[in-house]
């Protein structure tokens, strides 16, 4: 198992940036699939960004491609999300996840408490 918690959110105006990180703790970390997942108010839960456990492999959502970056530090123990050109429709509590090595990936065992993110026109 492993423990994620993600930091990172506020408040910005459209336009701006913000870099999210997820801190992970346990094992296998380093072996783990890492998603980024978002959830705005009424609405679903939806898929943002993944990347392999070895982070050469990435995928991302339509909406966010060419905006949003993720990534993973040399050591695997912590996960990042590089949001630019953010827009109010990015407004939503961003969750950190992590699941078997799989790629593509497949299901997301464990999940991070969620960090909001504000977007202000």
């Amino acid at each position: 198992q492993v423990q994620l918690v993600e930091s990172g959110g506020g408040l910005v105006q459209a336009g701006g940036s913000l870099r999210l990180s997820c801190a992970a703790s346990g094992r296998p970390f380093s072996r783990y699939t890492m998603g980024w997942f978002r959830q705005a108010p009424g609405k679903e839960r939806e898929f943002v960004a993944a990347i392999s456990w070895s982070g050469s492999s990435t995928s991302s959502a339509d909406s966010v491609k060419g905006r949003f970056t993720i990534s993973r530090n040399g050591t695997k123990n912590t996960v990042y999300l590089q949001m630019n050109s953010l827009k109010p429709e990015d407004t939503a509590v961003y969750y950190c996840a992590a699941g078997p090595g799989t790629w593509p990936p497949r299901v997301y065992d464990y999940w991070g408490q969620g960090t909001q993110v504000t977007v202000s026109s």
